[in-house]
């Protein structure tokens, strides 16, 4: 017997109807959207359960967690298709606010969840500085350069407007419009835009915070103004601007800004494989702004998944920072998330190779190695290290045993490769003193470019343990992967052929 529904829990039920489906016979996500949430792929035929839970009551406002559920009905597989979290403020009777009770926490879950709602507030709180500081720095962000690329598709070209008349049936009882009507407009208006890029079908991945900024009521006209603002291979980001006219400000022209909102989607061709979205290319003021927007939403979309947690499941990689020397990509693929940083050196390629190869050298310039230590010679090119790395977030230091094994090219004008990943040595247990932990794939390739120079790529894959020390780059406000590979290209161009190292 199914439990029943714990206080603050609301369940609904609902049969998909030929009504509710898109072009390709799947639930759209605008009626999804009416439904109080915010994605899923439904067939016509199935059930979906949306379960709605307040997870914490903040004074006067409360998150409410909500999960979309689909049920095959000749199966009985059950599925979590999308989440969602919305964040609810009770209006007053009066001119007083309505401060509201704690939740009480019944299970282990309601505590987990109660602690990652105060989580996601604080993302919900730094985003606008975040985003403003990194806009700040967008003049870092790499340039679109589509002059002599084929297929591009210029940002005018993506335009949509559309205008909705509130009617009755689209307000609450208090005659605002519902918040899940606009969504769907929005999402409506979005997707026209997102097509206008792929010979396929789009459809909404996720939504980078819908904010109602002010409500709407029966009468208003509503203006959608979507366009496209940047792609990112198989993903693309769509900004919606929503704003409100009553009767006299549409004679005056004057509207009420409502609602914006980022919505990303993917689109799949007639095989149901992942479409590859042209580049766009900017052309106003204005679209570079957006392009660039983009850029720093999508840098902090990653710190807030990992930070608190969450996978996205489509392959995707972003250049999210770029300066003189230094280029910083983000790669994620099914549940992997991995960090590219590529460097211009002044330096030979064996001289680089050498030096980053010997891993007890790695102190001197990566601020994160405490100390690292020789414990087995497997062979020539084959090391057994110990490594100890400072704290983070008030942890205990993290100490490894990783294998580092280094390869020379065959053939000039190839690259060297270091790689390095943890292994079980049971003659260095864990130490109480500090976290035993992983390194999953990490290394160095080193391309020669002439006899002088060469580029110097690192790859991490992330786990668990390593997380913490990125978690502040992928969310933006950090710069210790710049800083980090600075003093590594100082480290290489301050050594001299025999082995003397001058740290400035």
């Amino acid at each position: 017997m199914e439990r029943l529904a714990a206080p603050g829990e609301v369940r609904m039920s609902q049969a998909i109807q030929p009504a509710h489906a898109n072009a390709r016979g799947e639930l759209s996500a605008g009626q999804l959207l009416k439904w109080i949430d915010t994605t899923a792929c439904l067939a016509v035929g199935q059930v979906i359960t949306i379960k709605a839970k307040v997870t914490r009551a903040f004074s006067t406002s409360m998150e409410i967690s909500i999960k979309v559920i689909v049920q095959d009905t000749l199966t009985g597989i059950e599925k979590l298709v999308s989440v969602a979290f919305s964040t609810f403020v009770a209006k007053p009777v009066g001119k007083e606010k309505i401060h509201l009770k704690p939740v009480i926490l019944l299970t282990e879950q309601d505590h987990v969840e109660h602690n990652l709602a105060s989580e996601r507030r604080k993302v919900r709180l730094q985003h606008e500085d975040t985003f403003n500081n990194l806009m700040k720095d967008s003049s870092s962000f790499e340039d679109p350069t589509c002059d002599e690329e084929e297929g591009t598709v210029a940002t005018r070209g993506t335009a949509v407007q559309s205008i909705e008349l509130v009617l009755p049936p689209h307000a609450n009882h208090h005659g605002n419009t519902f918040g899940g009507q606009i969504m769907a407009w929005m999402e409506t208006v979005a997707t026209i835009s997102a097509s206008r890029l792929c010979k396929g079908h789009p459809f909404l991945k996720s939504v980078d915070m819908f904010k109602f900024r002010g409500p709407s009521t029966v009468g208003d006209r509503l203006v959608f103004n979507a366009i496209v603002n940047n792609t990112f291979q198989t993903c693309v980001e769509v900004g919606v601007r929503v704003e409100a006219f009553n009767c006299r400000e549409w004679s005056e022209g004057r509207g009420r800004h409502i609602n914006s909102a980022f919505l990303i989607y993917n689109a799949v061709d007639d095989k149901e494989e992942l479409i590859t979205f042209p580049r766009i290319e900017p052309i106003s003021k204005d679209d570079f702004r957006r392009y660039r927007g983009a850029i720093a939403r999508k840098r902090i979309r990653l710190g807030r998944k990992y930070v608190i947690s969450h996978k996205e499941e489509v392959p995707l990689c972003i250049q999210w920072d770029e300066s003189k020397q230094i280029k910083i990509y983000t790669l994620e693929e099914q549940d992997v998330l991995a960090v590219w940083v590529e460097k211009h050196v002044k330096s030979p390629a064996n001289l680089a190779y050498c030096l980053l190869s010997d891993f007890t050298k790695r102190p001197l310039w990566d601020p994160h190695y405490m100390s690292c230590e020789v414990i087995d010679r497997v062979n020539e090119n084959d090391q057994i290290y110990y490594i100890i790395c400072s704290e983070v977030n008030g942890d205990k230091p993290k100490d490894f045993t990783v294998l580092v094994s280094r390869r020379k090219p065959l053939k000039d004008g190839n690259t060297y490769m270091v790689a390095a990943k943890s292994i079980i040595l049971p003659s260095v247990p864990p130490s109480p003193q500090y976290i035993r932990s992983e390194v999953i794939c990490a290394g160095f390739l080193i391309q020669p470019i002439d006899s002088t120079s060469c580029t110097v790529s690192y790859l991490n894959q992330m786990s668990a343990s390593i997380l913490p020390y990125f978690a502040g780059n992928l969310g933006g406000w950090s710069k210790s992967i710049e800083e980090a590979a600075a003093s590594c290209i100082q480290f290489i161009e301050n050594a001299t052929d025999d082995g003397d190292i001058s740290i400035l």
